[in-house]
């Protein structure tokens, strides 16, 4: 497989390039991305050989079929951390709640988030590779929650690699933030900025495309890279559990080979919705990309008016704070997948210079095809969280705001499946308040309510957050991002 470049060639960049290339090397000519410049096909075939696989077979034979240029050893190595999570054979169980609707549980990994569906093998495939190669790399990490603690996790005493993971400060949970905090490898570094999540990925994204930062850190024999969905290690591992939540629903029974499903999706940064669309185009019976957000709605715009505007619209704290973004990166794939790279860098250029774009209609009109979408305010999700709840089943707020699109996103009689992105204990206050009206100003006081009032334990790996000391205190202001990693570095 062969990756191109979503804002065109510049003349310095290669016209096409290997996975290995671009998973170390994620922005392209232009400050672009690399997508793939085909993708494989799903045949009937190759789905029904799968209705009695495990997840890692699955993902193994996915990833032939994209003939990545990465060892075998490698890959199995790689895919069999899924063995790790609490049921090694099923790791993303498919979990019922209503006749017409299922729930995708992508949470259960070592950071309770589905960020280590695509981190935990992404950590291990770059390390090997920067060993193949004899060659150090920095890793760059925003988040604005689960990215962060997932990087750390996978990449904390790997070889040939340090991270650098930025979060903005009190714009995570309690849980998120101690994740991150109290991690204490040598080769990583926990940066706090005063802003929000956009701030840091744009940190992140002026420092992977800086030719003076890259020279700083070659001088010093290190090599740059990002463990954020920019990188398509991220996505490629994303498209798996698609395909795999519509085989289990034909386990289930819940549906026949061949019929569509509407793929209900809580975004942010894209890439999960991302993975949903390329499964799709691989061959997935899919009737609809269903795209849910929260008060920045700002993806929700576009999908409906062909508008991208950030001009008057300020970045809003929600109770699904992961979901707390205005610059959705994957965005910039979809546009080039259906529009061509010339248009993708006219609309990229006209975002970044004038903050906002217009799609013409008939762009607008081939975005609608594959996709719907609707906001839900944190007033609605606490509502639905509160009613899920009491028909049995417990979840978090950014699953909450797919409940919304459910309802009003659908126009068929068709089954629907929701992504749910992380566990509950990572977002407790909200959820408790939901659940019984208390207010809780800390993380373990509403972790310990829901679990009296659910009769469920506190996981230990969350439990035991709380007790560990913090490793990581460094809170900066964001001009002083690259001194602040330089400094770690030396």
């Amino acid at each position: 497989m062969k990756f191109i470049e979503t804002r065109g060639n510049d003349g310095s960049h290669a016209q096409t390039v290997s996975f290995s290339h671009a998973i170390l090397n994620p922005i392209a000519s232009f400050g672009g991305l690399y997508s793939p410049e085909s993708l494989p096909r799903l045949s009937n075939v190759f789905l029904q050989s799968h209705l009695s696989s495990h997840y890692k077979e699955l993902a193994g034979d996915l990833l032939k079929l994209f003939a990545i240029d990465i060892d075998n050893e490698v890959i199995e190595q790689a895919i069999s951390l899924y063995e790790q999570f609490d049921d090694p054979a099923n790791p993303v169980p498919v979990v019922k709640v209503d006749d017409d609707l299922y729930v995708s549980e992508l949470y259960h990994g070592p950071t309770r988030a589905f960020k280590d569906m695509a981190l935990q093998p992404f950590g291990l495939l770059l390390s090997s590779i920067a060993q193949q190669r004899n060659e150090q790399y920095l890793i760059l990490a925003a988040t604005s929650g689960d990215t962060g603690p997932a990087a750390l996790e996978t990449f904390k005493n790997r070889a040939n690699v340090r991270v650098a993971c930025l979060y903005p400060d009190g714009g995570t949970s309690d849980v998120q933030r101690l994740q991150m905090v109290t991690e204490d490898a040598d080769n990583l570094k926990v940066i706090g900025i005063h802003g929000h999540f956009d701030d840091a990925q744009n940190a992140l994204k002026r420092l992977l495309g800086s030719a003076t930062f890259k020279q700083t850190l070659q001088q010093n024999g290190i090599s740059l890279s990002a463990a954020n969905s920019v990188n398509f290690g991220r996505i490629i591992f994303q498209i798996i559990y698609h395909i795999h939540s519509y085989l289990e629903l034909v386990r289930q029974k819940a549906i026949t080979f061949g019929e569509k499903v509407y793929l209900n999706v809580p975004s942010g940064n894209f890439g999960n919705a991302l993975g949903a669309y390329y499964a799709w185009k691989m061959g997935l019976p899919v009737e609809k990309i269903l795209i849910a957000s929260n008060q920045n709605n700002v993806l929700t715009s576009l999908i409906n008016t062909g508008r991208y505007d950030l001009t008057q619209r300020p970045l809003i704290n929600t109770t699904s704070p992961a979901m707390d973004i205005l610059i959705s990166s994957n965005i910039e794939r979809i546009l080039f997948d259906l529009f061509g790279a010339q248009r993708t860098k006219e609309l990229m250029t006209q975002l970044n210079e004038q903050q906002f774009y217009q799609l013409s209609e008939t762009e607008h009109d081939a975005l609608k095809q594959h996709f719907c979408a609707d906001y839900c305010n944190d007033e609605d999700g606490k509502q639905y969280l509160k009613q899920t709840f009491a028909k049995g089943y417990l979840m978090d707020p950014h699953t909450a705001t797919c409940f919304k699109v459910h309802d009003s996103c659908r126009d068929k009689p068709l089954k629907s499946i929701i992504y749910s992105t992380a566990e509950w204990t990572k977002f407790s206050p909200v959820i408790d308040n939901a659940l019984t009206g208390k207010k809780d100003a800390h993380d373990i006081d509403a972790l310990k309510s829901i679990a009296a009032t659910a009769h469920i334990k506190i996981p230990a790996v969350i439990n035991n957050l709380f007790d560990k000391p913090i490793c990581q205190s460094t809170v900066i202001d964001k001009q002083d991002i690259e001194k602040e990693i330089l400094a770690f570095l030396d």
